[in-house]
């Protein structure tokens, strides 16, 4: 599965923006799905998941803030993110396990495939 990461910029405090993450190559329907950022000079973190199920999970800095969603007609994964801040500024990759009805987990290590990466930056 290959899967390529778009709709990232450049975005006040406050305001929104949406990533997508197409996926072609394979089955995305039934494999859990996930979005993990990297700030500079930081460890790759998760951010939120989402199962065949449509079950998501999110990480506590993100929660009430960012919607992951996944539309298995178009092969494609969203994150919308509204009231962004400085720290959300990150390389926002996609990213999906390879066993199908998997669980979603937050360790990247766990997910075999990975989008190139779409930038955020959040001014203050």
């Amino acid at each position: 599965v290959q899967l390529q990461a778009s709709g990232g910029g450049l975005v006040q405090a406050g305001g929104s923006l949406r990533l997508s993450c197409a996926a072609s190559g394979g089955t995305f329907r039934n494999k859990p799905m996930g979005w993990f950022r990297q700030a500079p000079g930081k460890e790759r973190e998760f951010v939120a998941g989402i199962s065949w199920s449509q079950t998501t999970t999110y990480a506590d800095s993100v929660k009430g803030r960012f919607t992951i969603s996944r539309d298995n007609v178009k092969n494609t994964l969203y994150l919308q993110m509204n009231s962004l801040k400085p720290l959300d500024t990150a390389v926002y990759y996609c990213a999906g396990r390879r066993r199908e009805y998997g669980l979603v987990t937050e360790r990247d290590s766990e997910y075999d495939y990975w989008g190139q990466g779409t930038q955020v930056t959040v001014s203050s």
